[in-house]
């Protein structure tokens, strides 16, 4: 006889344990297997450890630039040990959170690889090779994504490096290519500049973060270029020689080829779903592109088998897997939610200066057919940006001009990714230019920006 479950979950990212405890919350009783550690890799090997390593970079660039304050501070330095060892003790926190919430729940972890099976089993493998069966008439299939490895940069761990390794190095590299100008890549390239390493930056499309509005991308260039990175956009790798004492990078740039010899090469060319080996082929579960086919209530081709996160088409984003494993878990409890509307999704990638956007950029807004009202308010225009010793950057905001919807909002500068929110919430209710700028924002605040660039898209700015 199998153990049996209401709900079996494959991955305790966040998309699984999201789900998890909903499920558990709904009255189901509810299994997550996990060959690794519980959070997946968003906490243990991505969103958390990655934003406690750029908060010590801000620390840092502070103290160095405390004279700016009138503070006056001695022989800083960074210690790259200790910076690590905070990243991954944040990390372990976090994943001891998760046990909690699960122990509190009452959901039990299976510990070993999972796999679907016909007539709604999951074979957990331990790693001694001992596998054992469950079974449950809902299978949610949350397994996420690994680094993406491309065929000119094979990565090896020490000369070609991806994100696991560059937030757990034992050393502090002198110098580094990263190849991929995504969030990822930007996020690291922030990062390891900060502290001090020599940092190039190889994107391949014309422009840095180019999922982003395209003003964004020319101010995180810039602003990159300022800080002392090189950086090569329209750019490709073309081979990568491992030398006595750290690597050759050969790449084709627009006006010539260019040879970089650094330490080691990180690759953050974005991500590969983690859908091998999973069951897909027994159970006759469909794919479409490398990703798992879905509906939009996560339900893939196999009766009870459902899918959610990175293994489905869709923004790779930690806070897009939990809605959707809400979603799917709701939906298989009998409630109605609401399908995710992924117009409304949040993006936001951690430099300084920061990048939070959401909705259509300018230029899918004109492309899609709408005339559009923009509206741009500097931070250089702002008081408490200035006081705060951070002008850089600006808030964008695109209106529809015949109905006066709300399409997108693109924002660069300090503590975006937190203001990002108040556009979600009012694109949510359908708000116009004139709710937002008739609500009394405060003084002195980033957020004003907003206020200001909204009146900006009608004509109507006060402070420019």
């Amino acid at each position: 006889m199998t153990e049996q479950y209401d709900i079996i979950i494959m991955g305790s990212g966040p998309g699984g344990y999201v789900a998890a405890i909903r499920a558990a919350q709904l009255g189901m009783n509810v299994a997550v297997v996990e060959q690794e550690a519980l959070g997946g890799i968003c906490l243990n090997w991505g969103c958390i450890p990655t934003k406690a390593l750029l908060k010590s970079a801000q620390v840092f660039h502070y103290l160095k630039h405390a004279a700016d304050y009138g503070i006056q501070v001695e022989q800083v330095k960074p210690d790259f040990q200790s910076i690590i060892k905070r990243s991954r003790n944040v990390a372990a926190t976090m994943s001891k959170g998760i046990h909690h919430l699960f122990k509190k729940n009452k959901i039990t972890v299976l510990e070993g690889r999972g796999k679907v099976l016909p007539q709604a089993t999951v074979s957990v493998t331990k790693q001694e090779g001992e596998s054992k069966l469950y079974s449950a008439p809902h299978i949610i299939i949350a397994t996420g994504a690994r680094s993406r490895s491309l065929p000119k940069l094979p990565i090896d761990g020490s000369h070609i490096i991806g994100y696991r390794e560059a937030l757990a190095l034992s050393y502090q590299p002198a110098s580094m290519v990263i190849v991929g100008g995504g969030a990822i890549g930007c996020e690291f390239a922030h990062f390891y500049n900060t502290i001090g390493t020599k940092v190039t930056i190889v994107e391949y499309m014309p422009r840095l973060l180019p999922l982003e509005d395209e003003d964004i991308s020319k101010q995180i260039e810039k602003s990159f270029i300022k800080e002392g990175m090189q950086v090569y956009t329209a750019s490709e790798v073309t081979k990568v020689a491992v030398l006595e004492k750290g690597v050759k990078v050969h790449m084709h740039t627009p006006k010539c080829d260019v040879q970089v010899v650094s330490d080691l090469v990180l690759s953050a060319a974005g991500i590969q779903s983690n859908i091998e080996h999973i069951g897909l082929e027994e159970t006759g579960i469909l794919t479409e592109e490398g990703k798992i086919a879905v509906n939009r209530y996560y339900r893939t081709s196999c009766k009870g088998v459902y899918a959610i996160g990175d293994v489905i088409k869709g923004p790779a984003l930690a806070h897009v897997a939990s809605a959707e494993g809400i979603i799917c878990v709701e939906k298989i409890a009998g409630l109605n939610p609401d399908p995710l509307d992924y117009q409304n999704i949040p993006s936001c990638t951690y430099t300084q200066p920061e990048v939070a956007s959401v909705g259509y950029t300018e230029k899918a807004a004109k492309e899609a057919g709408y005339q559009t009202k923009t509206g741009i308010f500097p931070f250089s225009a702002s008081g408490k940006a200035h006081a705060a010793g951070s002008p850089e950057g600006f808030v964008k905001v695109i209106f529809d001009a015949q109905y006066g919807e709300w399409l997108g909002a693109h924002m660069v500068g300090a503590h975006v990714t937190e203001m990002i929110a108040e556009v979600v919430v009012a694109r949510k209710l359908e708000t116009t230019a004139h709710e937002i700028q008739s609500s009394v924002h405060p003084h002195p605040t980033m957020s004003e920006a907003i206020m200001e660039a909204v009146s900006a898209a009608y004509g109507e700015v006060i402070h420019l």
